[in-house]
């Protein structure tokens, strides 16, 4: 099955492949044979701003979309009342950004909350939005925008992917009564962004780039070599500020003793400046030079993007692949794979002479809570109690959901009495928690058995003890640590 799998993913690279040459190579053709028949000894003054009005009409319908579709977020009676309802069951609001996500093709879709400072995320909750941190600036700079300005674009790594740069647009929430309650949107990846500033100079023959009020380049296509900003360029700082301060405008100058022709226009909805250049280049060789230029540029791109794809597979492959060695509900790894960690783990301690230990973990009066409460608040009962055991463990150790309610913990470099004491403190954290459901608080308590490896111990049989402890501590009263010596 793997060698068919491995088959079927070099024929869709090779298929893609194809696909995209042979589109970079139409496109770079068509561009070709539009350029030479309309090459002439002077560019005419209207030309250039009529292929600036053709860009913006596709901005309009390429880049302004996610601005409509943050704006129905903003707008949208579930999110609202879901947030007004105090951010119960987050998984609600989880799904919507992943069906915006999904519906409408971005790299990204999130939620902040004023109230709780949760980064809600398609993929789940991913962080506490903090002041004191500088990565959590945009969130404080949203909030603080005049009640007219809704929503700020900006560029940043994506909180989801740090490997990877977004085009955000953030929208201000407001509820029923007009109170700030959040920011919402959705994000397009800097790289698509980049990819679609390249059609357009590919259909267009024209070198496109944005820039901000303030002059700084935004966003660019390969091709382009300026400046970072126009006040840094030689040729452009004398002409910042006529650009700058219009809405439209056309001019020429001088570059390398050749005339270029300048159009600018403000995108209000992005606050940037939308800029496409043309150079006077009446050399039909330059020209044709020009193409097999594009040729190896669209070769280029081409391979860079059957990299990523190819990336892109193989990470979908080890998603799956975690997928099967990880539990759903609570995202620990699961029985299947404990074996294998275990073995691992005591070749380590046999090479170090340290010692290994087990804790055997499981919830009290378990099915008293799915009784009383439901299944969906027995599942919010498990991922507490994991997530409090997790929080008192070292990276070293491991935590496994071994049954419906029960958890193994694999604790390298630990003897009996540090284990039994980690026991105790779980036991202790779980016992004095408080869950609330619709208004009402209740609590859980653990049992645990906890034991320690001896040597040529079988994994079978030191688990059957550590049960044996678990069982002693129920028939005890439960709530109890107990040891297996």
């Amino acid at each position: 099955m793997g060698n068919a799998v491995w088959s079927d993913k070099r024929k869709f690279i090779w298929v893609l492949f194809i696909l995209l040459l042979s589109a970079f190579i139409a496109i770079s053709a068509i561009s070709y044979k539009v350029a030479h028949d309309s090459l002439s000894e002077h560019i005419s003054e209207n030309t250039l701003p009529l292929t600036s009005d053709n860009i913006y009409s596709e901005i309009q319908q390429d880049l302004l979309r996610p601005i409509f579709i943050s704006s129905l977020m903003a707008q949208d009676t579930f999110v609202r009342e879901w947030t007004l309802n105090e951010e119960q069951n987050p998984q609600q609001l989880i799904r919507y950004l992943n069906e915006i996500q999904t519906k409408y093709n971005t790299v990204t879709s999130f939620f902040v909350s004023e109230k709780s400072r949760n980064y809600y995320h398609s993929t789940g909750v991913l962080k506490q939005i903090n002041d004191i941190d500088s990565e959590d600036a945009w969130y404080f700079r949203v909030r603080s925008l005049p009640k007219e300005e809704l929503y700020e674009i900006n560029i940043d790594p994506d909180t989801a992917n740090k490997n990877r740069t977004v085009v955000y647009i953030n929208y201000k929430v407001f509820d029923f009564d007009g109170n700030f309650i959040g920011v919402t949107g959705v994000g397009l990846a800097v790289e698509k962004v980049k990819e679609l500033v390249e059609m357009y100079q590919a259909r267009y023959n024209r070198h496109v780039y944005f820039v901000d009020r303030t002059g700084r380049v935004t966003l660019r296509g390969n091709e382009y070599h300026g400046s970072n900003s126009l006040q840094k360029s030689k040729e452009l700082a004398p002409l910042a500020t006529r650009i700058l301060t219009s809405p439209s405008a056309s001019i020429s100058y001088m570059r390398d003793g050749k005339s270029v022709y300048l159009n600018s226009r403000l995108v209000p909805e992005f606050k940037w400046y939308l800029m496409v250049e043309q150079e006077e280049d009446p050399d039909e060789q330059k020209l044709l030079n020009t193409f097999w230029t594009n040729i190896l540029l669209s070769f280029i791109v081409t391979v860079a993007i059957l990299i990523i794809a190819n990336m892109t597979l193989g990470r979908y492959q080890r998603k799956l692949e975690l997928m099967a060695t990880t539990d759903k509900l609570t995202g620990v790894t699961n029985r299947q794979v404990f074996e294998s960690h275990f073995e691992n783990t005591l070749k380590l301690a046999t090479q170090e002479s340290s010692r290994v230990s087990v804790l055997l973990l499981d919830i009290d009066h378990f099915k008293q809570v799915n009784d009383r409460h439901g299944h969906s608040i027995g599942d919010l009962v498990i991922q507490t109690v994991c997530h409090i055991a997790r929080a008192e463990l070292r990276d070293s150790d491991l935590i496994c959901r071994w049954g419906g309610e029960e958890f193994l913990l694999l604790l390298p470099n630990s003897d009996l009495a540090h284990a039994s004491n980690l026991a105790e403190k779980i036991r202790t954290q779980i016992a004095q928690r408080m869950i609330r459901v619709n208004g009402d608080e209740f609590g859980v308590t653990v049992s645990l058995g906890v034991g320690e490896y001896k040597q040529d111990e079988s994994l079978q049989s030191l688990i059957n003890r550590v049960d044996v402890a678990l069982y002693q501590a129920k028939a005890q009263g439960r709530n109890k640590v107990v040891l297996s010596t």
